[in-house]
């Protein structure tokens, strides 16, 4: 069981002074409020205009992500990791070395776990998740092929930079796993079947977390992601886009085109927290209960690779 860390309010993301945003933890059902690193600069980048200019420069181009990310790959940096390891309850029993074995906070940060730490649902029928984080599920996209965020809408043609693909998932459904930085980054195939090639689509470099998201809803189809095809015969063929985001120097993908095993690793983020959508065409998935009633009332919900989220509709 990790570590559950001690949440205080400074520290956590408000979507406005004064409301903290809070997520259900599945697996002791509780609300808690978020916690992540770098809150305050977020809130100035897009809630200020002043930070609103140096955001469109950090937004458009890679230079401040690409330094972030060689910044973290560097030695000195794993004296930051004791640290972070116990402001966010990292619970390092399941990572597959101990934080003094790391080389950098990058090494850390892209750290796999123990074989048994993410065990993925055996159940045929079962939709198992496809990596640690927060999680809204959304059963209808509707007729337009539309996901809906912070209470707008975006379209999955942007979001798959093809209008033609996009036609597929109309009236389909999609769930959004949003990983912070604290959460384990790597990211696994939700089911057996075939993975076409990574399609990477270059974009922009936007912050994900709720602060930036309730400014900009139309992030995810702005920024830097990576497009897979995936024939599930459970599912159906699905959609997996990984998507960058503000520090994420990269994405890296760890798999061959080809047969894929539920549970294999598909790749990791590297340094900064991002998000994972996957897209799911009518009539294949049935998302759990639980789920549906929390992203109704917007709620985001913690949930772990492997985890049973659905089942085949």
């Amino acid at each position: 069981m990790p570590t559950v860390p001690d949440h205080t309010p400074e520290a956590s993301i408000a979507d406005s002074p004064g409301h903290v945003v809070r997520y259900r933890d599945r697996q002791t059902g509780h609300l808690v409020a978020e916690r992540a690193p770098g809150v305050g600069a977020v809130r100035w980048l897009y809630e200020t205009a002043l930070g609103g200019l140096c955001l469109h420069l950090l937004a458009h181009y890679p230079l401040a992500s690409n330094l972030c990310g060689w910044w973290q790959r560097q030695t000195f940096t794993r004296r930051d990791i004791p640290t972070f390891v116990r402001r966010y309850g990292v619970d390092m029993s399941e990572a597959e070395h101990p934080a003094e074995a790391y080389l950098s906070f990058n090494d850390f940060f892209t750290r796999r776990l123990k074989e048994e730490a993410r065990p993925f649902a055996a159940e045929p029928e079962a939709l198992c998740c496809p990596a640690d984080g927060k999680v809204l599920v959304y059963p209808q996209l509707g007729a337009g092929a539309e996901l809906p965020i912070k209470g707008d809408r975006v379209s999955v043609n942007a979001l798959l930079g093809d209008e033609g693909i996009a036609t597929r998932y109309a009236n389909g459904a999609a769930l959004v796993v949003r990983l912070a930085p604290y959460d384990y980054h790597r990211f696994h195939f939700f089911d057996s079947g075939h993975a076409d090639p990574a399609e990477v689509l270059t974009g922009q470099y936007h912050s994900v977390n709720p602060l930036a998201l309730a400014q900009q809803p139309a992030i995810f189809a702005l920024n830097k992601r990576a497009v897979t095809a995936i024939d599930s015969p459970q599912f159906g063929r699905a959609c997996c886009i990984e998507v960058g985001a503000l520090n994420v120097s990269s994405i890296v993908q760890t798999y061959a085109s080809g047969p894929v095993e539920r549970g294999q690793e598909k790749g990791y983020f590297q340094f900064g927290g991002s998000t994972l959508v996957l897209l799911f065409a009518a009539e294949t998935v049935a998302f759990d209960d639980d789920l549906l009633e929390d992203s109704a009332a917007g709620i985001e919900v913690h949930v772990r690779a492997g985890e049973r989220i659905g089942q085949r509709a």
